[in-house]
């Protein structure tokens, strides 16, 4: 198990009358799972800013259910419009890392000085992003997964634990993200907030860049890949390449991303990994934020990813396939 399994609880020092706000930018499976826990807790006002009309349409009508490990409805402000944000305290990205640049660019208003905002989501590269935009930066990584019903309805196939930490060049003070880590456990997701939280990010990374395209590329769902001989041994091979690049870069990672291979390969039903679902609707993969970040570090450091490059370049030329070639 990965070490790390309780959040420090810590109180918030503001006026009790004072109202935080939180914007989850990006309510899709994910940003969900954090806005109606979030919105459930009521500690906080709760802004969900999504491009997804029929979704946010739906959350604003009747709520935003959550069924699965979980199964309630919450209320929360909803909008498809970025003008229409408040300014907010933090912020949680959670939008696909592809789409982290536009994101958060429409929404950067929201955020002052004061404010400081997380990304939850996969890869390595989107804090980099964000800190173009945003003063305070909190780097983050969550294992909890989920998938949409429905406009409104999200099914949470897997519960896990959020790490978050600060960005190291925003200089982001530990007391905002150790407020933001408590909130989100009091909410019923346990956060741990740590003071270095690469190695937390970077053993999902390696997980990610491991399951992820593998599954998108055999159409298997997790555990069908992971007990399956031939795609089982390429998942522990490809995550032998991440980890020499994590020791190569001094990054010690919270746990064996084999033992969340095995662990996902046993959570009930058929997940399927964000990027097969990503592949089976003919969207944009995670992928260069994924495989092509594990490679673009080796090429800096000297470590050779093969396996990496090689399903990074073929998830790109699926991808291209979509766009008809000649």
């Amino acid at each position: 198990m990965c070490r790390g399994s309780f959040s420090t609880e810590v109180r918030r020092s503001r006026s009790e009358f004072s109202v935080l706000k939180i914007c989850i930018v990006g309510c899709g499976a994910v940003g969900s799972l954090f806005a109606a826990h979030l919105a459930k807790k009521g500690e906080a006002e709760i802004w969900a800013y999504d491009v997804w009309k029929e979704h946010v349409d739906a959350i604003r009508h009747d709520g935003l259910r959550i069924s699965g490990a979980s199964d309630f409805t919450a209320w929360l402000n909803a909008t498809t419009d970025p003008k229409g944000l408040p300014r907010c305290d933090y912020g949680i990205v959670a939008t696909k890392a592809n789409h982290t640049r536009l994101a958060i660019a429409q929404v950067a208003h929201a955020f002052d000085e004061k404010s400081a905002v997380c990304s939850v989501q996969n890869g390595a590269g989107n804090e980099e992003i964000i800190a173009e935009h945003v003063k305070h930066v909190i780097r983050g990584t969550t294992f909890p997964a989920g998938h949409p019903i429905a406009p409104g309805h999200i099914g949470f196939d897997i519960k896990g634990d959020t790490w978050i930490g600060p960005f190291e060049p925003t200089n982001t003070p530990m007391t905002k993200v150790e407020e933001l880590a408590a909130m989100i456990t009091r909410s019923g997701m346990n956060t741990i907030a740590l003071h270095d939280a690469r190695g937390a990010q970077w053993t999902k990374l390696i997980f990610n860049a491991a399951t992820n395209p593998v599954g998108a590329l055999t159409l298997l769902h997790h555990g069908a890949a992971a007990r399956f001989g031939p795609t089982g041994q390429l998942f522990n091979d490809l995550i032998a390449e991440g980890e020499a690049v994590a020791r190569a870069l001094g990054i010690e990672l919270r746990c064996d991303p084999r033992a969340l291979v095995q662990k996902g390969a046993s959570a009930p039903g058929k997940h399927r990994a964000s990027m097969l679902q990503d592949v089976l609707s003919k969207r944009q993969t995670e992928v260069d934020f994924m495989n092509g970040a594990i490679v673009s570090w080796g090429e800096k450091i000297g470590i050779p990813t093969p396996l990496n490059k090689a399903l990074w370049q073929l998830v790109k030329g699926l991808e291209h396939a979509w766009s008809d070639p000649e």
